[in-house]
């Protein structure tokens, strides 16, 4: 008996510390981004050799920087509109119309998520290129939303699976319009599970970068293109600043999900 409670004590304790050592490689590189982003030096050095504001004064004071900012912002907010537009009604379609086909439509759905980014980026670039829509902010957003739709159909369509329909048909049973129940029944009850997805589009539109690289041009970057760019052409810690800054809205982000799931 003891030797069975000391056996397992020092499993339990070998797999916490495993898991320690993989919490410590996955941010140890994020980690090393935040001192670096306050450094004195004019290049990337670590451990940095003082403490500045400056590359985050001279992020706020580029306009390049500024109007990726801004570009990114407008794409995100009009992939948040057309995500939630096609992937709504496709999530109550999966959900709520029995055919014989809906596991198919659903992979189709599926796709674009489970394809490389590379290949549906090259076939979005000749497709939009036909329309006359590259490096429009809106053709961005919609190579996006292709891109990302196919999460917000997957926790949408989760949501759905348990909803109990009894609560419509009620609502139905005692004079409510199908739309009336909608509005006053459904979709308070999905509205977390609708957030969240909205957030995470949010999230996923401002980490693009290889649509963004096929899609957009120097009028339309975006800031992960901002940030590709200075990386390949000159290594300042402003770089960093940037990364630092979206790791604050990713954290934002990923709290105000938690905070909307815990509501649902």
């Amino acid at each position: 008996m003891i030797r069975s409670s000391l056996s397992d004590t020092i499993i339990r304790w070998a797999i916490y510390g495993f898991v320690g050592l993989v919490v410590v490689f996955l941010m140890a590189p994020i980690l090393i981004i935040i001192p670096i982003s306050f450094s004195s030096a004019r290049y990337l050095t670590f451990p940095p050799p003082g403490f500045s504001f400056q590359w985050y004064r001279e992020l706020v004071e580029r306009p390049e920087w500024l109007r990726a900012f801004w570009v990114s912002l407008k794409v995100a907010g009009l992939c948040v509109v057309l995500s939630l537009a096609f992937g709504l009604p496709a999530s109550f379609a999966l959900v709520r119309a029995k055919f014989r086909l809906t596991p198919l439509f659903y992979a189709l759905i599926l796709s674009p998520m489970l394809l490389p980014s590379v290949v549906v980026g090259l076939g979005l670039f000749f497709l939009f290129s036909k329309l006359g829509i590259t490096g429009s902010v809106g053709g961005l957003a919609l190579g996006q939303a292709v891109v990302i739709m196919p999460i917000v159909v997957v926790m949408i369509t989760s949501t759905l699976q348990g909803f109990d329909r009894r609560l419509e048909q009620a609502a139905l049973i005692f004079g409510a319009s199908p739309l009336t129940a909608f509005r006053l029944i459904t979709l308070p009850i999905i509205a977390p599970a609708i957030i969240s997805a909205a957030l995470f589009v949010i999230l996923l539109s401002f980490d693009d970068l290889l649509i963004a690289l096929f899609l957009s041009d120097p009028s339309t970057s975006t800031l992960s293109i901002a940030i590709w760019n200075n990386t390949t052409m000159q290594i300042s810690p402003v770089i960093a600043a940037a990364s630092v800054c979206l790791l604050g809205m990713s954290i934002m982000i990923l709290g105000l999900v938690a905070i909307a799931r815990r509501r649902a």
